[in-house]
């Protein structure tokens, strides 16, 4: 757990998110691909579960998302452990 905060706390130094941030995001361009091949992909890792774009779920995995957000969990999450387990 101390590693996980720890490098949680490195991640957010390196890229100046925090005090003084605001005026940082205002003056900041987020740098643009120049070609295709170095575009960021729509991932996220759950569970050991990595699921990248739109997640296609059934009618059951639906219900268990919807139950799962209610419950407080993210809808991203819900998503990809319903996809995996649902």
């Amino acid at each position: 757990m101390k590693r996980v905060i720890t490098a949680a706390v490195i991640a957010i130094a390196a890229t100046g998110v925090g005090a003084g941030a605001a005026g940082a995001a205002q003056t900041s361009q987020p740098s643009r691909p120049t070609q295709p091949s170095q575009q960021r992909q729509d991932c996220r890792t759950y569970s050991s579960t990595t699921v990248c774009g739109k997640v296609q779920l059934d009618q059951k995995q639906q219900a268990c998302a919807t139950s799962m957000v209610q419950q407080g969990m993210t809808q991203r999450r819900a998503e990809v452990e319903c996809h995996a387990f649902g």
